[in-house]
């Protein structure tokens, strides 16, 4: 085939060409739960209601929420990026990045972006999270679509510019992306039915039983007066019956019932928190296997990792909107990073290099620190001492590092001085 006659430029393997679902003129979504089920993705919603999707769900989210974010970490901030971070500061940003993280649960979470004009400059002033229910997606481009009351469907084309769609493990297939909360459908209704039957089995075996005991020769009409009685006594603890009659209570030790049922529902939140947090035993410690909960708390950071994209990924579609808008030339970066993120390696350098009077400048410590313009003030390097660097640790004991050999000099600094000296050189 000469390859001059095939436009390579133009789309071959298209929804439009290949998939009998394009045939109508909205995409439902592919989910398989969805789509057994015939329902929205509403039906989700009522898995938050559960205590362990809850609980997981919170700590998932935790773990983004207690990151700091940063406009231009480690890079000189331009002052188009000032008035970026400045404008982020005026949002509330716990509520934006949660209602983004969504996204990991339903697959998609769509957030309107408010615009205002502001000193010249055309601006956010505030992100909405908006029910993810009300949209849907056109099947040729995969663009979003709000469904309204007069088009449900296939609904209404969004302006650009207006919509960030934040999604987990988005594909042309299934431009809804994928839901967590797919996964923990069938744990969460499994464990709702058997908690019920568990309920039953405590209610039957788990009181003892009134067993009422009658002379032979009693009238029948007396024995269910006695039925009567021991069923009000089963309520209230209090029951009057003839002199020549007796009660007795009878107790079960069955636990068999009572064992499959609890590890049935343990099962089915062992489930769930894999899902969620990546480890059937991330959400709970266990004596004696502190290496697994090591390997649980390191399986959850990835997934909190992944997650932590998702938001940055949205943040810096908005940053890119704004430069269209307003700016040129390079767009700075959003980013969300813990504390412990500082490389410890160079700040380790970086003391032993102070200490030996070199001169480091504000803008190093904000490129490399994350440190604000105003959290610094940058003072006069030590001079260096005769004979080495001395000074005394926490014990009283004075250590000259002239009288050591080089490399235990530095392995001692190492050792020694923590982060916490580097906000100490600075003032």
């Amino acid at each position: 085939m000469d390859k001059n006659s095939i436009d390579m430029t133009q789309e071959i393997a298209s929804r439009d060409r290949c998939d009998w679902s394009a045939l109508s003129n909205w995409l439902p979504n592919p989910d398989p739960v969805l789509k057994k089920l015939g329902r929205d993705i509403t039906i989700y919603k009522d898995l938050l209601s559960d205590p362990h999707v809850r609980g997981c769900v919170k700590n998932r989210k935790a773990g983004v929420l207690k990151l700091n974010w940063s406009i231009d970490r480690e890079r000189s901030r331009s002052p188009q990026a000032e008035i970026l971070e400045k404008l982020f500061q005026s949002f509330n940003m716990t509520a934006i990045i949660s209602e983004m993280l969504d996204a990991a649960q339903f697959g998609f979470q769509p957030v309107e972006v408010m615009w205002a004009e502001k000193n010249g400059f055309l601006l956010p002033v505030n992100l909405i999270g908006k029910p993810p229910e009300w949209f849907n997606f056109e099947p040729y481009k995969n663009d979003l679509r709000l469904r309204t009351k007069i088009n449900l469907f296939p609904g209404e084309e969004v302006p650009p510019m207006k919509f960030l769609i934040p999604r987990q493990e988005r594909t042309y297939q299934n431009p809804y992306g994928f839901p967590d909360l797919s996964c923990c459908f069938w744990p969460v209704t499994f464990k709702r039915g058997g908690m019920k039957f568990w309920v039953r089995f405590i209610e039957k075996y788990g009181m003892p039983w009134p067993v009422g005991k009658t002379p032979r020769s009693e009238d029948p009409k007396e024995s269910e007066q006695l039925l009567e009685n021991l069923e009000k006594m089963v309520q209230d603890g209090i029951a009057v019956i003839p002199d020549d009659s007796s009660v007795e209570f009878l107790s079960t030790k069955t636990t068999i019932g009572s064992t499959l049922y609890r590890d049935f529902l343990q099962d089915c939140n062992a489930e769930i928190s894999l899902v969620q947090l990546g480890h059937e035993g991330s959400t709970q410690s266990t004596p004696g296997k502190l290496g697994q909960n090591k390997t649980a708390l390191a399986v959850r950071e990835d997934i909190v990792n992944a997650d932590k994209k998702i938001v940055e990924a949205a943040f810096n579609m908005l940053i890119g909107w704004i430069w269209e808008l307003n700016f040129t030339g390079d767009k700075p970066v959003f980013s969300l990073w813990a504390e412990e993120d500082v490389d410890m390696a160079q700040s380790e350098r970086d003391q032993i290099l102070w200490r030996t009077g070199l001169k480091f400048k504000k803008e190093y410590f904000i490129r490399n620190y994350g440190y604000a313009e105003d959290e610094i003030v940058v003072g006069p390097a030590p001079a260096p001492q005769s004979g080495g660097a001395t000074f005394a640790e926490t014990t009283g004991a004075t250590v000259n590092y002239g009288s050591l050999p080089f490399k235990e000099a530095i392995d001692y600094l190492k050792n020694k001085i923590n982060m916490v000296l580097i906000r100490h050189f600075l003032l």
